[in-house]
């Protein structure tokens, strides 16, 4: 499949990592909005319908952190990669736990940024977001979970989801009451399992709780030092 048309915002402060990052994007037929800060970035968001977000975390005027809620308030499905400094952990746990679906730590190859991209904009076309509410359901306990619209609903109450946040459901429901290794689990979301991308599995895992609540039928249990059970009980079925 050809990747003209895909259209990417950049926001990076650096103006020659931000010019090769968008040479390269380009030689690959990627159509790229260059920010270099993010009150930019939120303008051209706002005007502007995009496929993914390449989004940089330190950034003057806004950060990339409040770049992300602004656009995780307007759009859930949109995939947003952060760039972050090596050193800074928290930074990858904070954009995650805001949205993020995933980070690439700098400094990076293009190679990397490339294949990340190809992954995510695949994924994002094989969940089209339809908004029709006739695309097939898989009933959870008491909810009905979308996935191809990535929309989670309770008692009339509809909660859209991240990409990353649909794919860990679809997952979790496929193998329900089944215990998960953490490795398989990163392995089949995220594609490696490595110790930050470990860290983030906990961020999702306790936003899913969240989500899941209303519904004491459904619990995601941590076995320490193996994984995660996704148990739905139907006892009061």
């Amino acid at each position: 499949m050809s990747d003209k048309g895909f259209k990417i915002l950049l926001v990076e402060d650096d103006d020659a990592l931000r010019f090769i990052v968008k040479d390269n994007l380009e030689q690959h037929h990627y159509r790229v909005e260059a920010a270099e800060n993010g009150e930019i970035a939120l303008q051209l968001f706002a005007q502007n319908e995009f496929d993914l977000i390449i989004l940089d975390v330190m950034l003057p005027k806004v950060d990339g952190f409040q770049v992300a809620k602004t656009v995780r308030n307007k759009n859930e499905q949109i995939p947003i990669i952060f760039l972050t400094a090596r050193s800074m952990t928290e930074d990858k746990i904070t954009g995650l736990t805001l949205g993020g679906d995933d980070y690439i730590p700098k400094p990076f190859s293009m190679e990397e940024l490339l294949l990340k991209i190809k992954i995510f904009l695949k994924r994002s076309q094989a969940h089209p977001v339809s908004n029709s509410g006739i695309s097939k359901a898989i009933t959870i306990g008491k909810f009905q979970f979308y996935p191809d619209d990535l929309i989670l609903t309770i008692d009339g109450t509809q909660r859209n989801l991240t990409l990353k946040e649909s794919e860990l459901i679809r997952y979790f429901a496929l193998n329900a009451n089944k215990v998960l290794s953490r490795n398989e689990i990163l392995e089949k979301i995220w594609g490696n399992d490595d110790y930050f991308l470990g860290r983030s599995l906990d961020v999702f895992i306790s936003r899913l709780r969240k989500y899941f609540e209303p519904d004491s039928n459904i619990k995601i249990t941590n076995l320490h030092g193996i994984g995660f059970r996704f148990s739905v009980s139907h006892d009061q079925q």
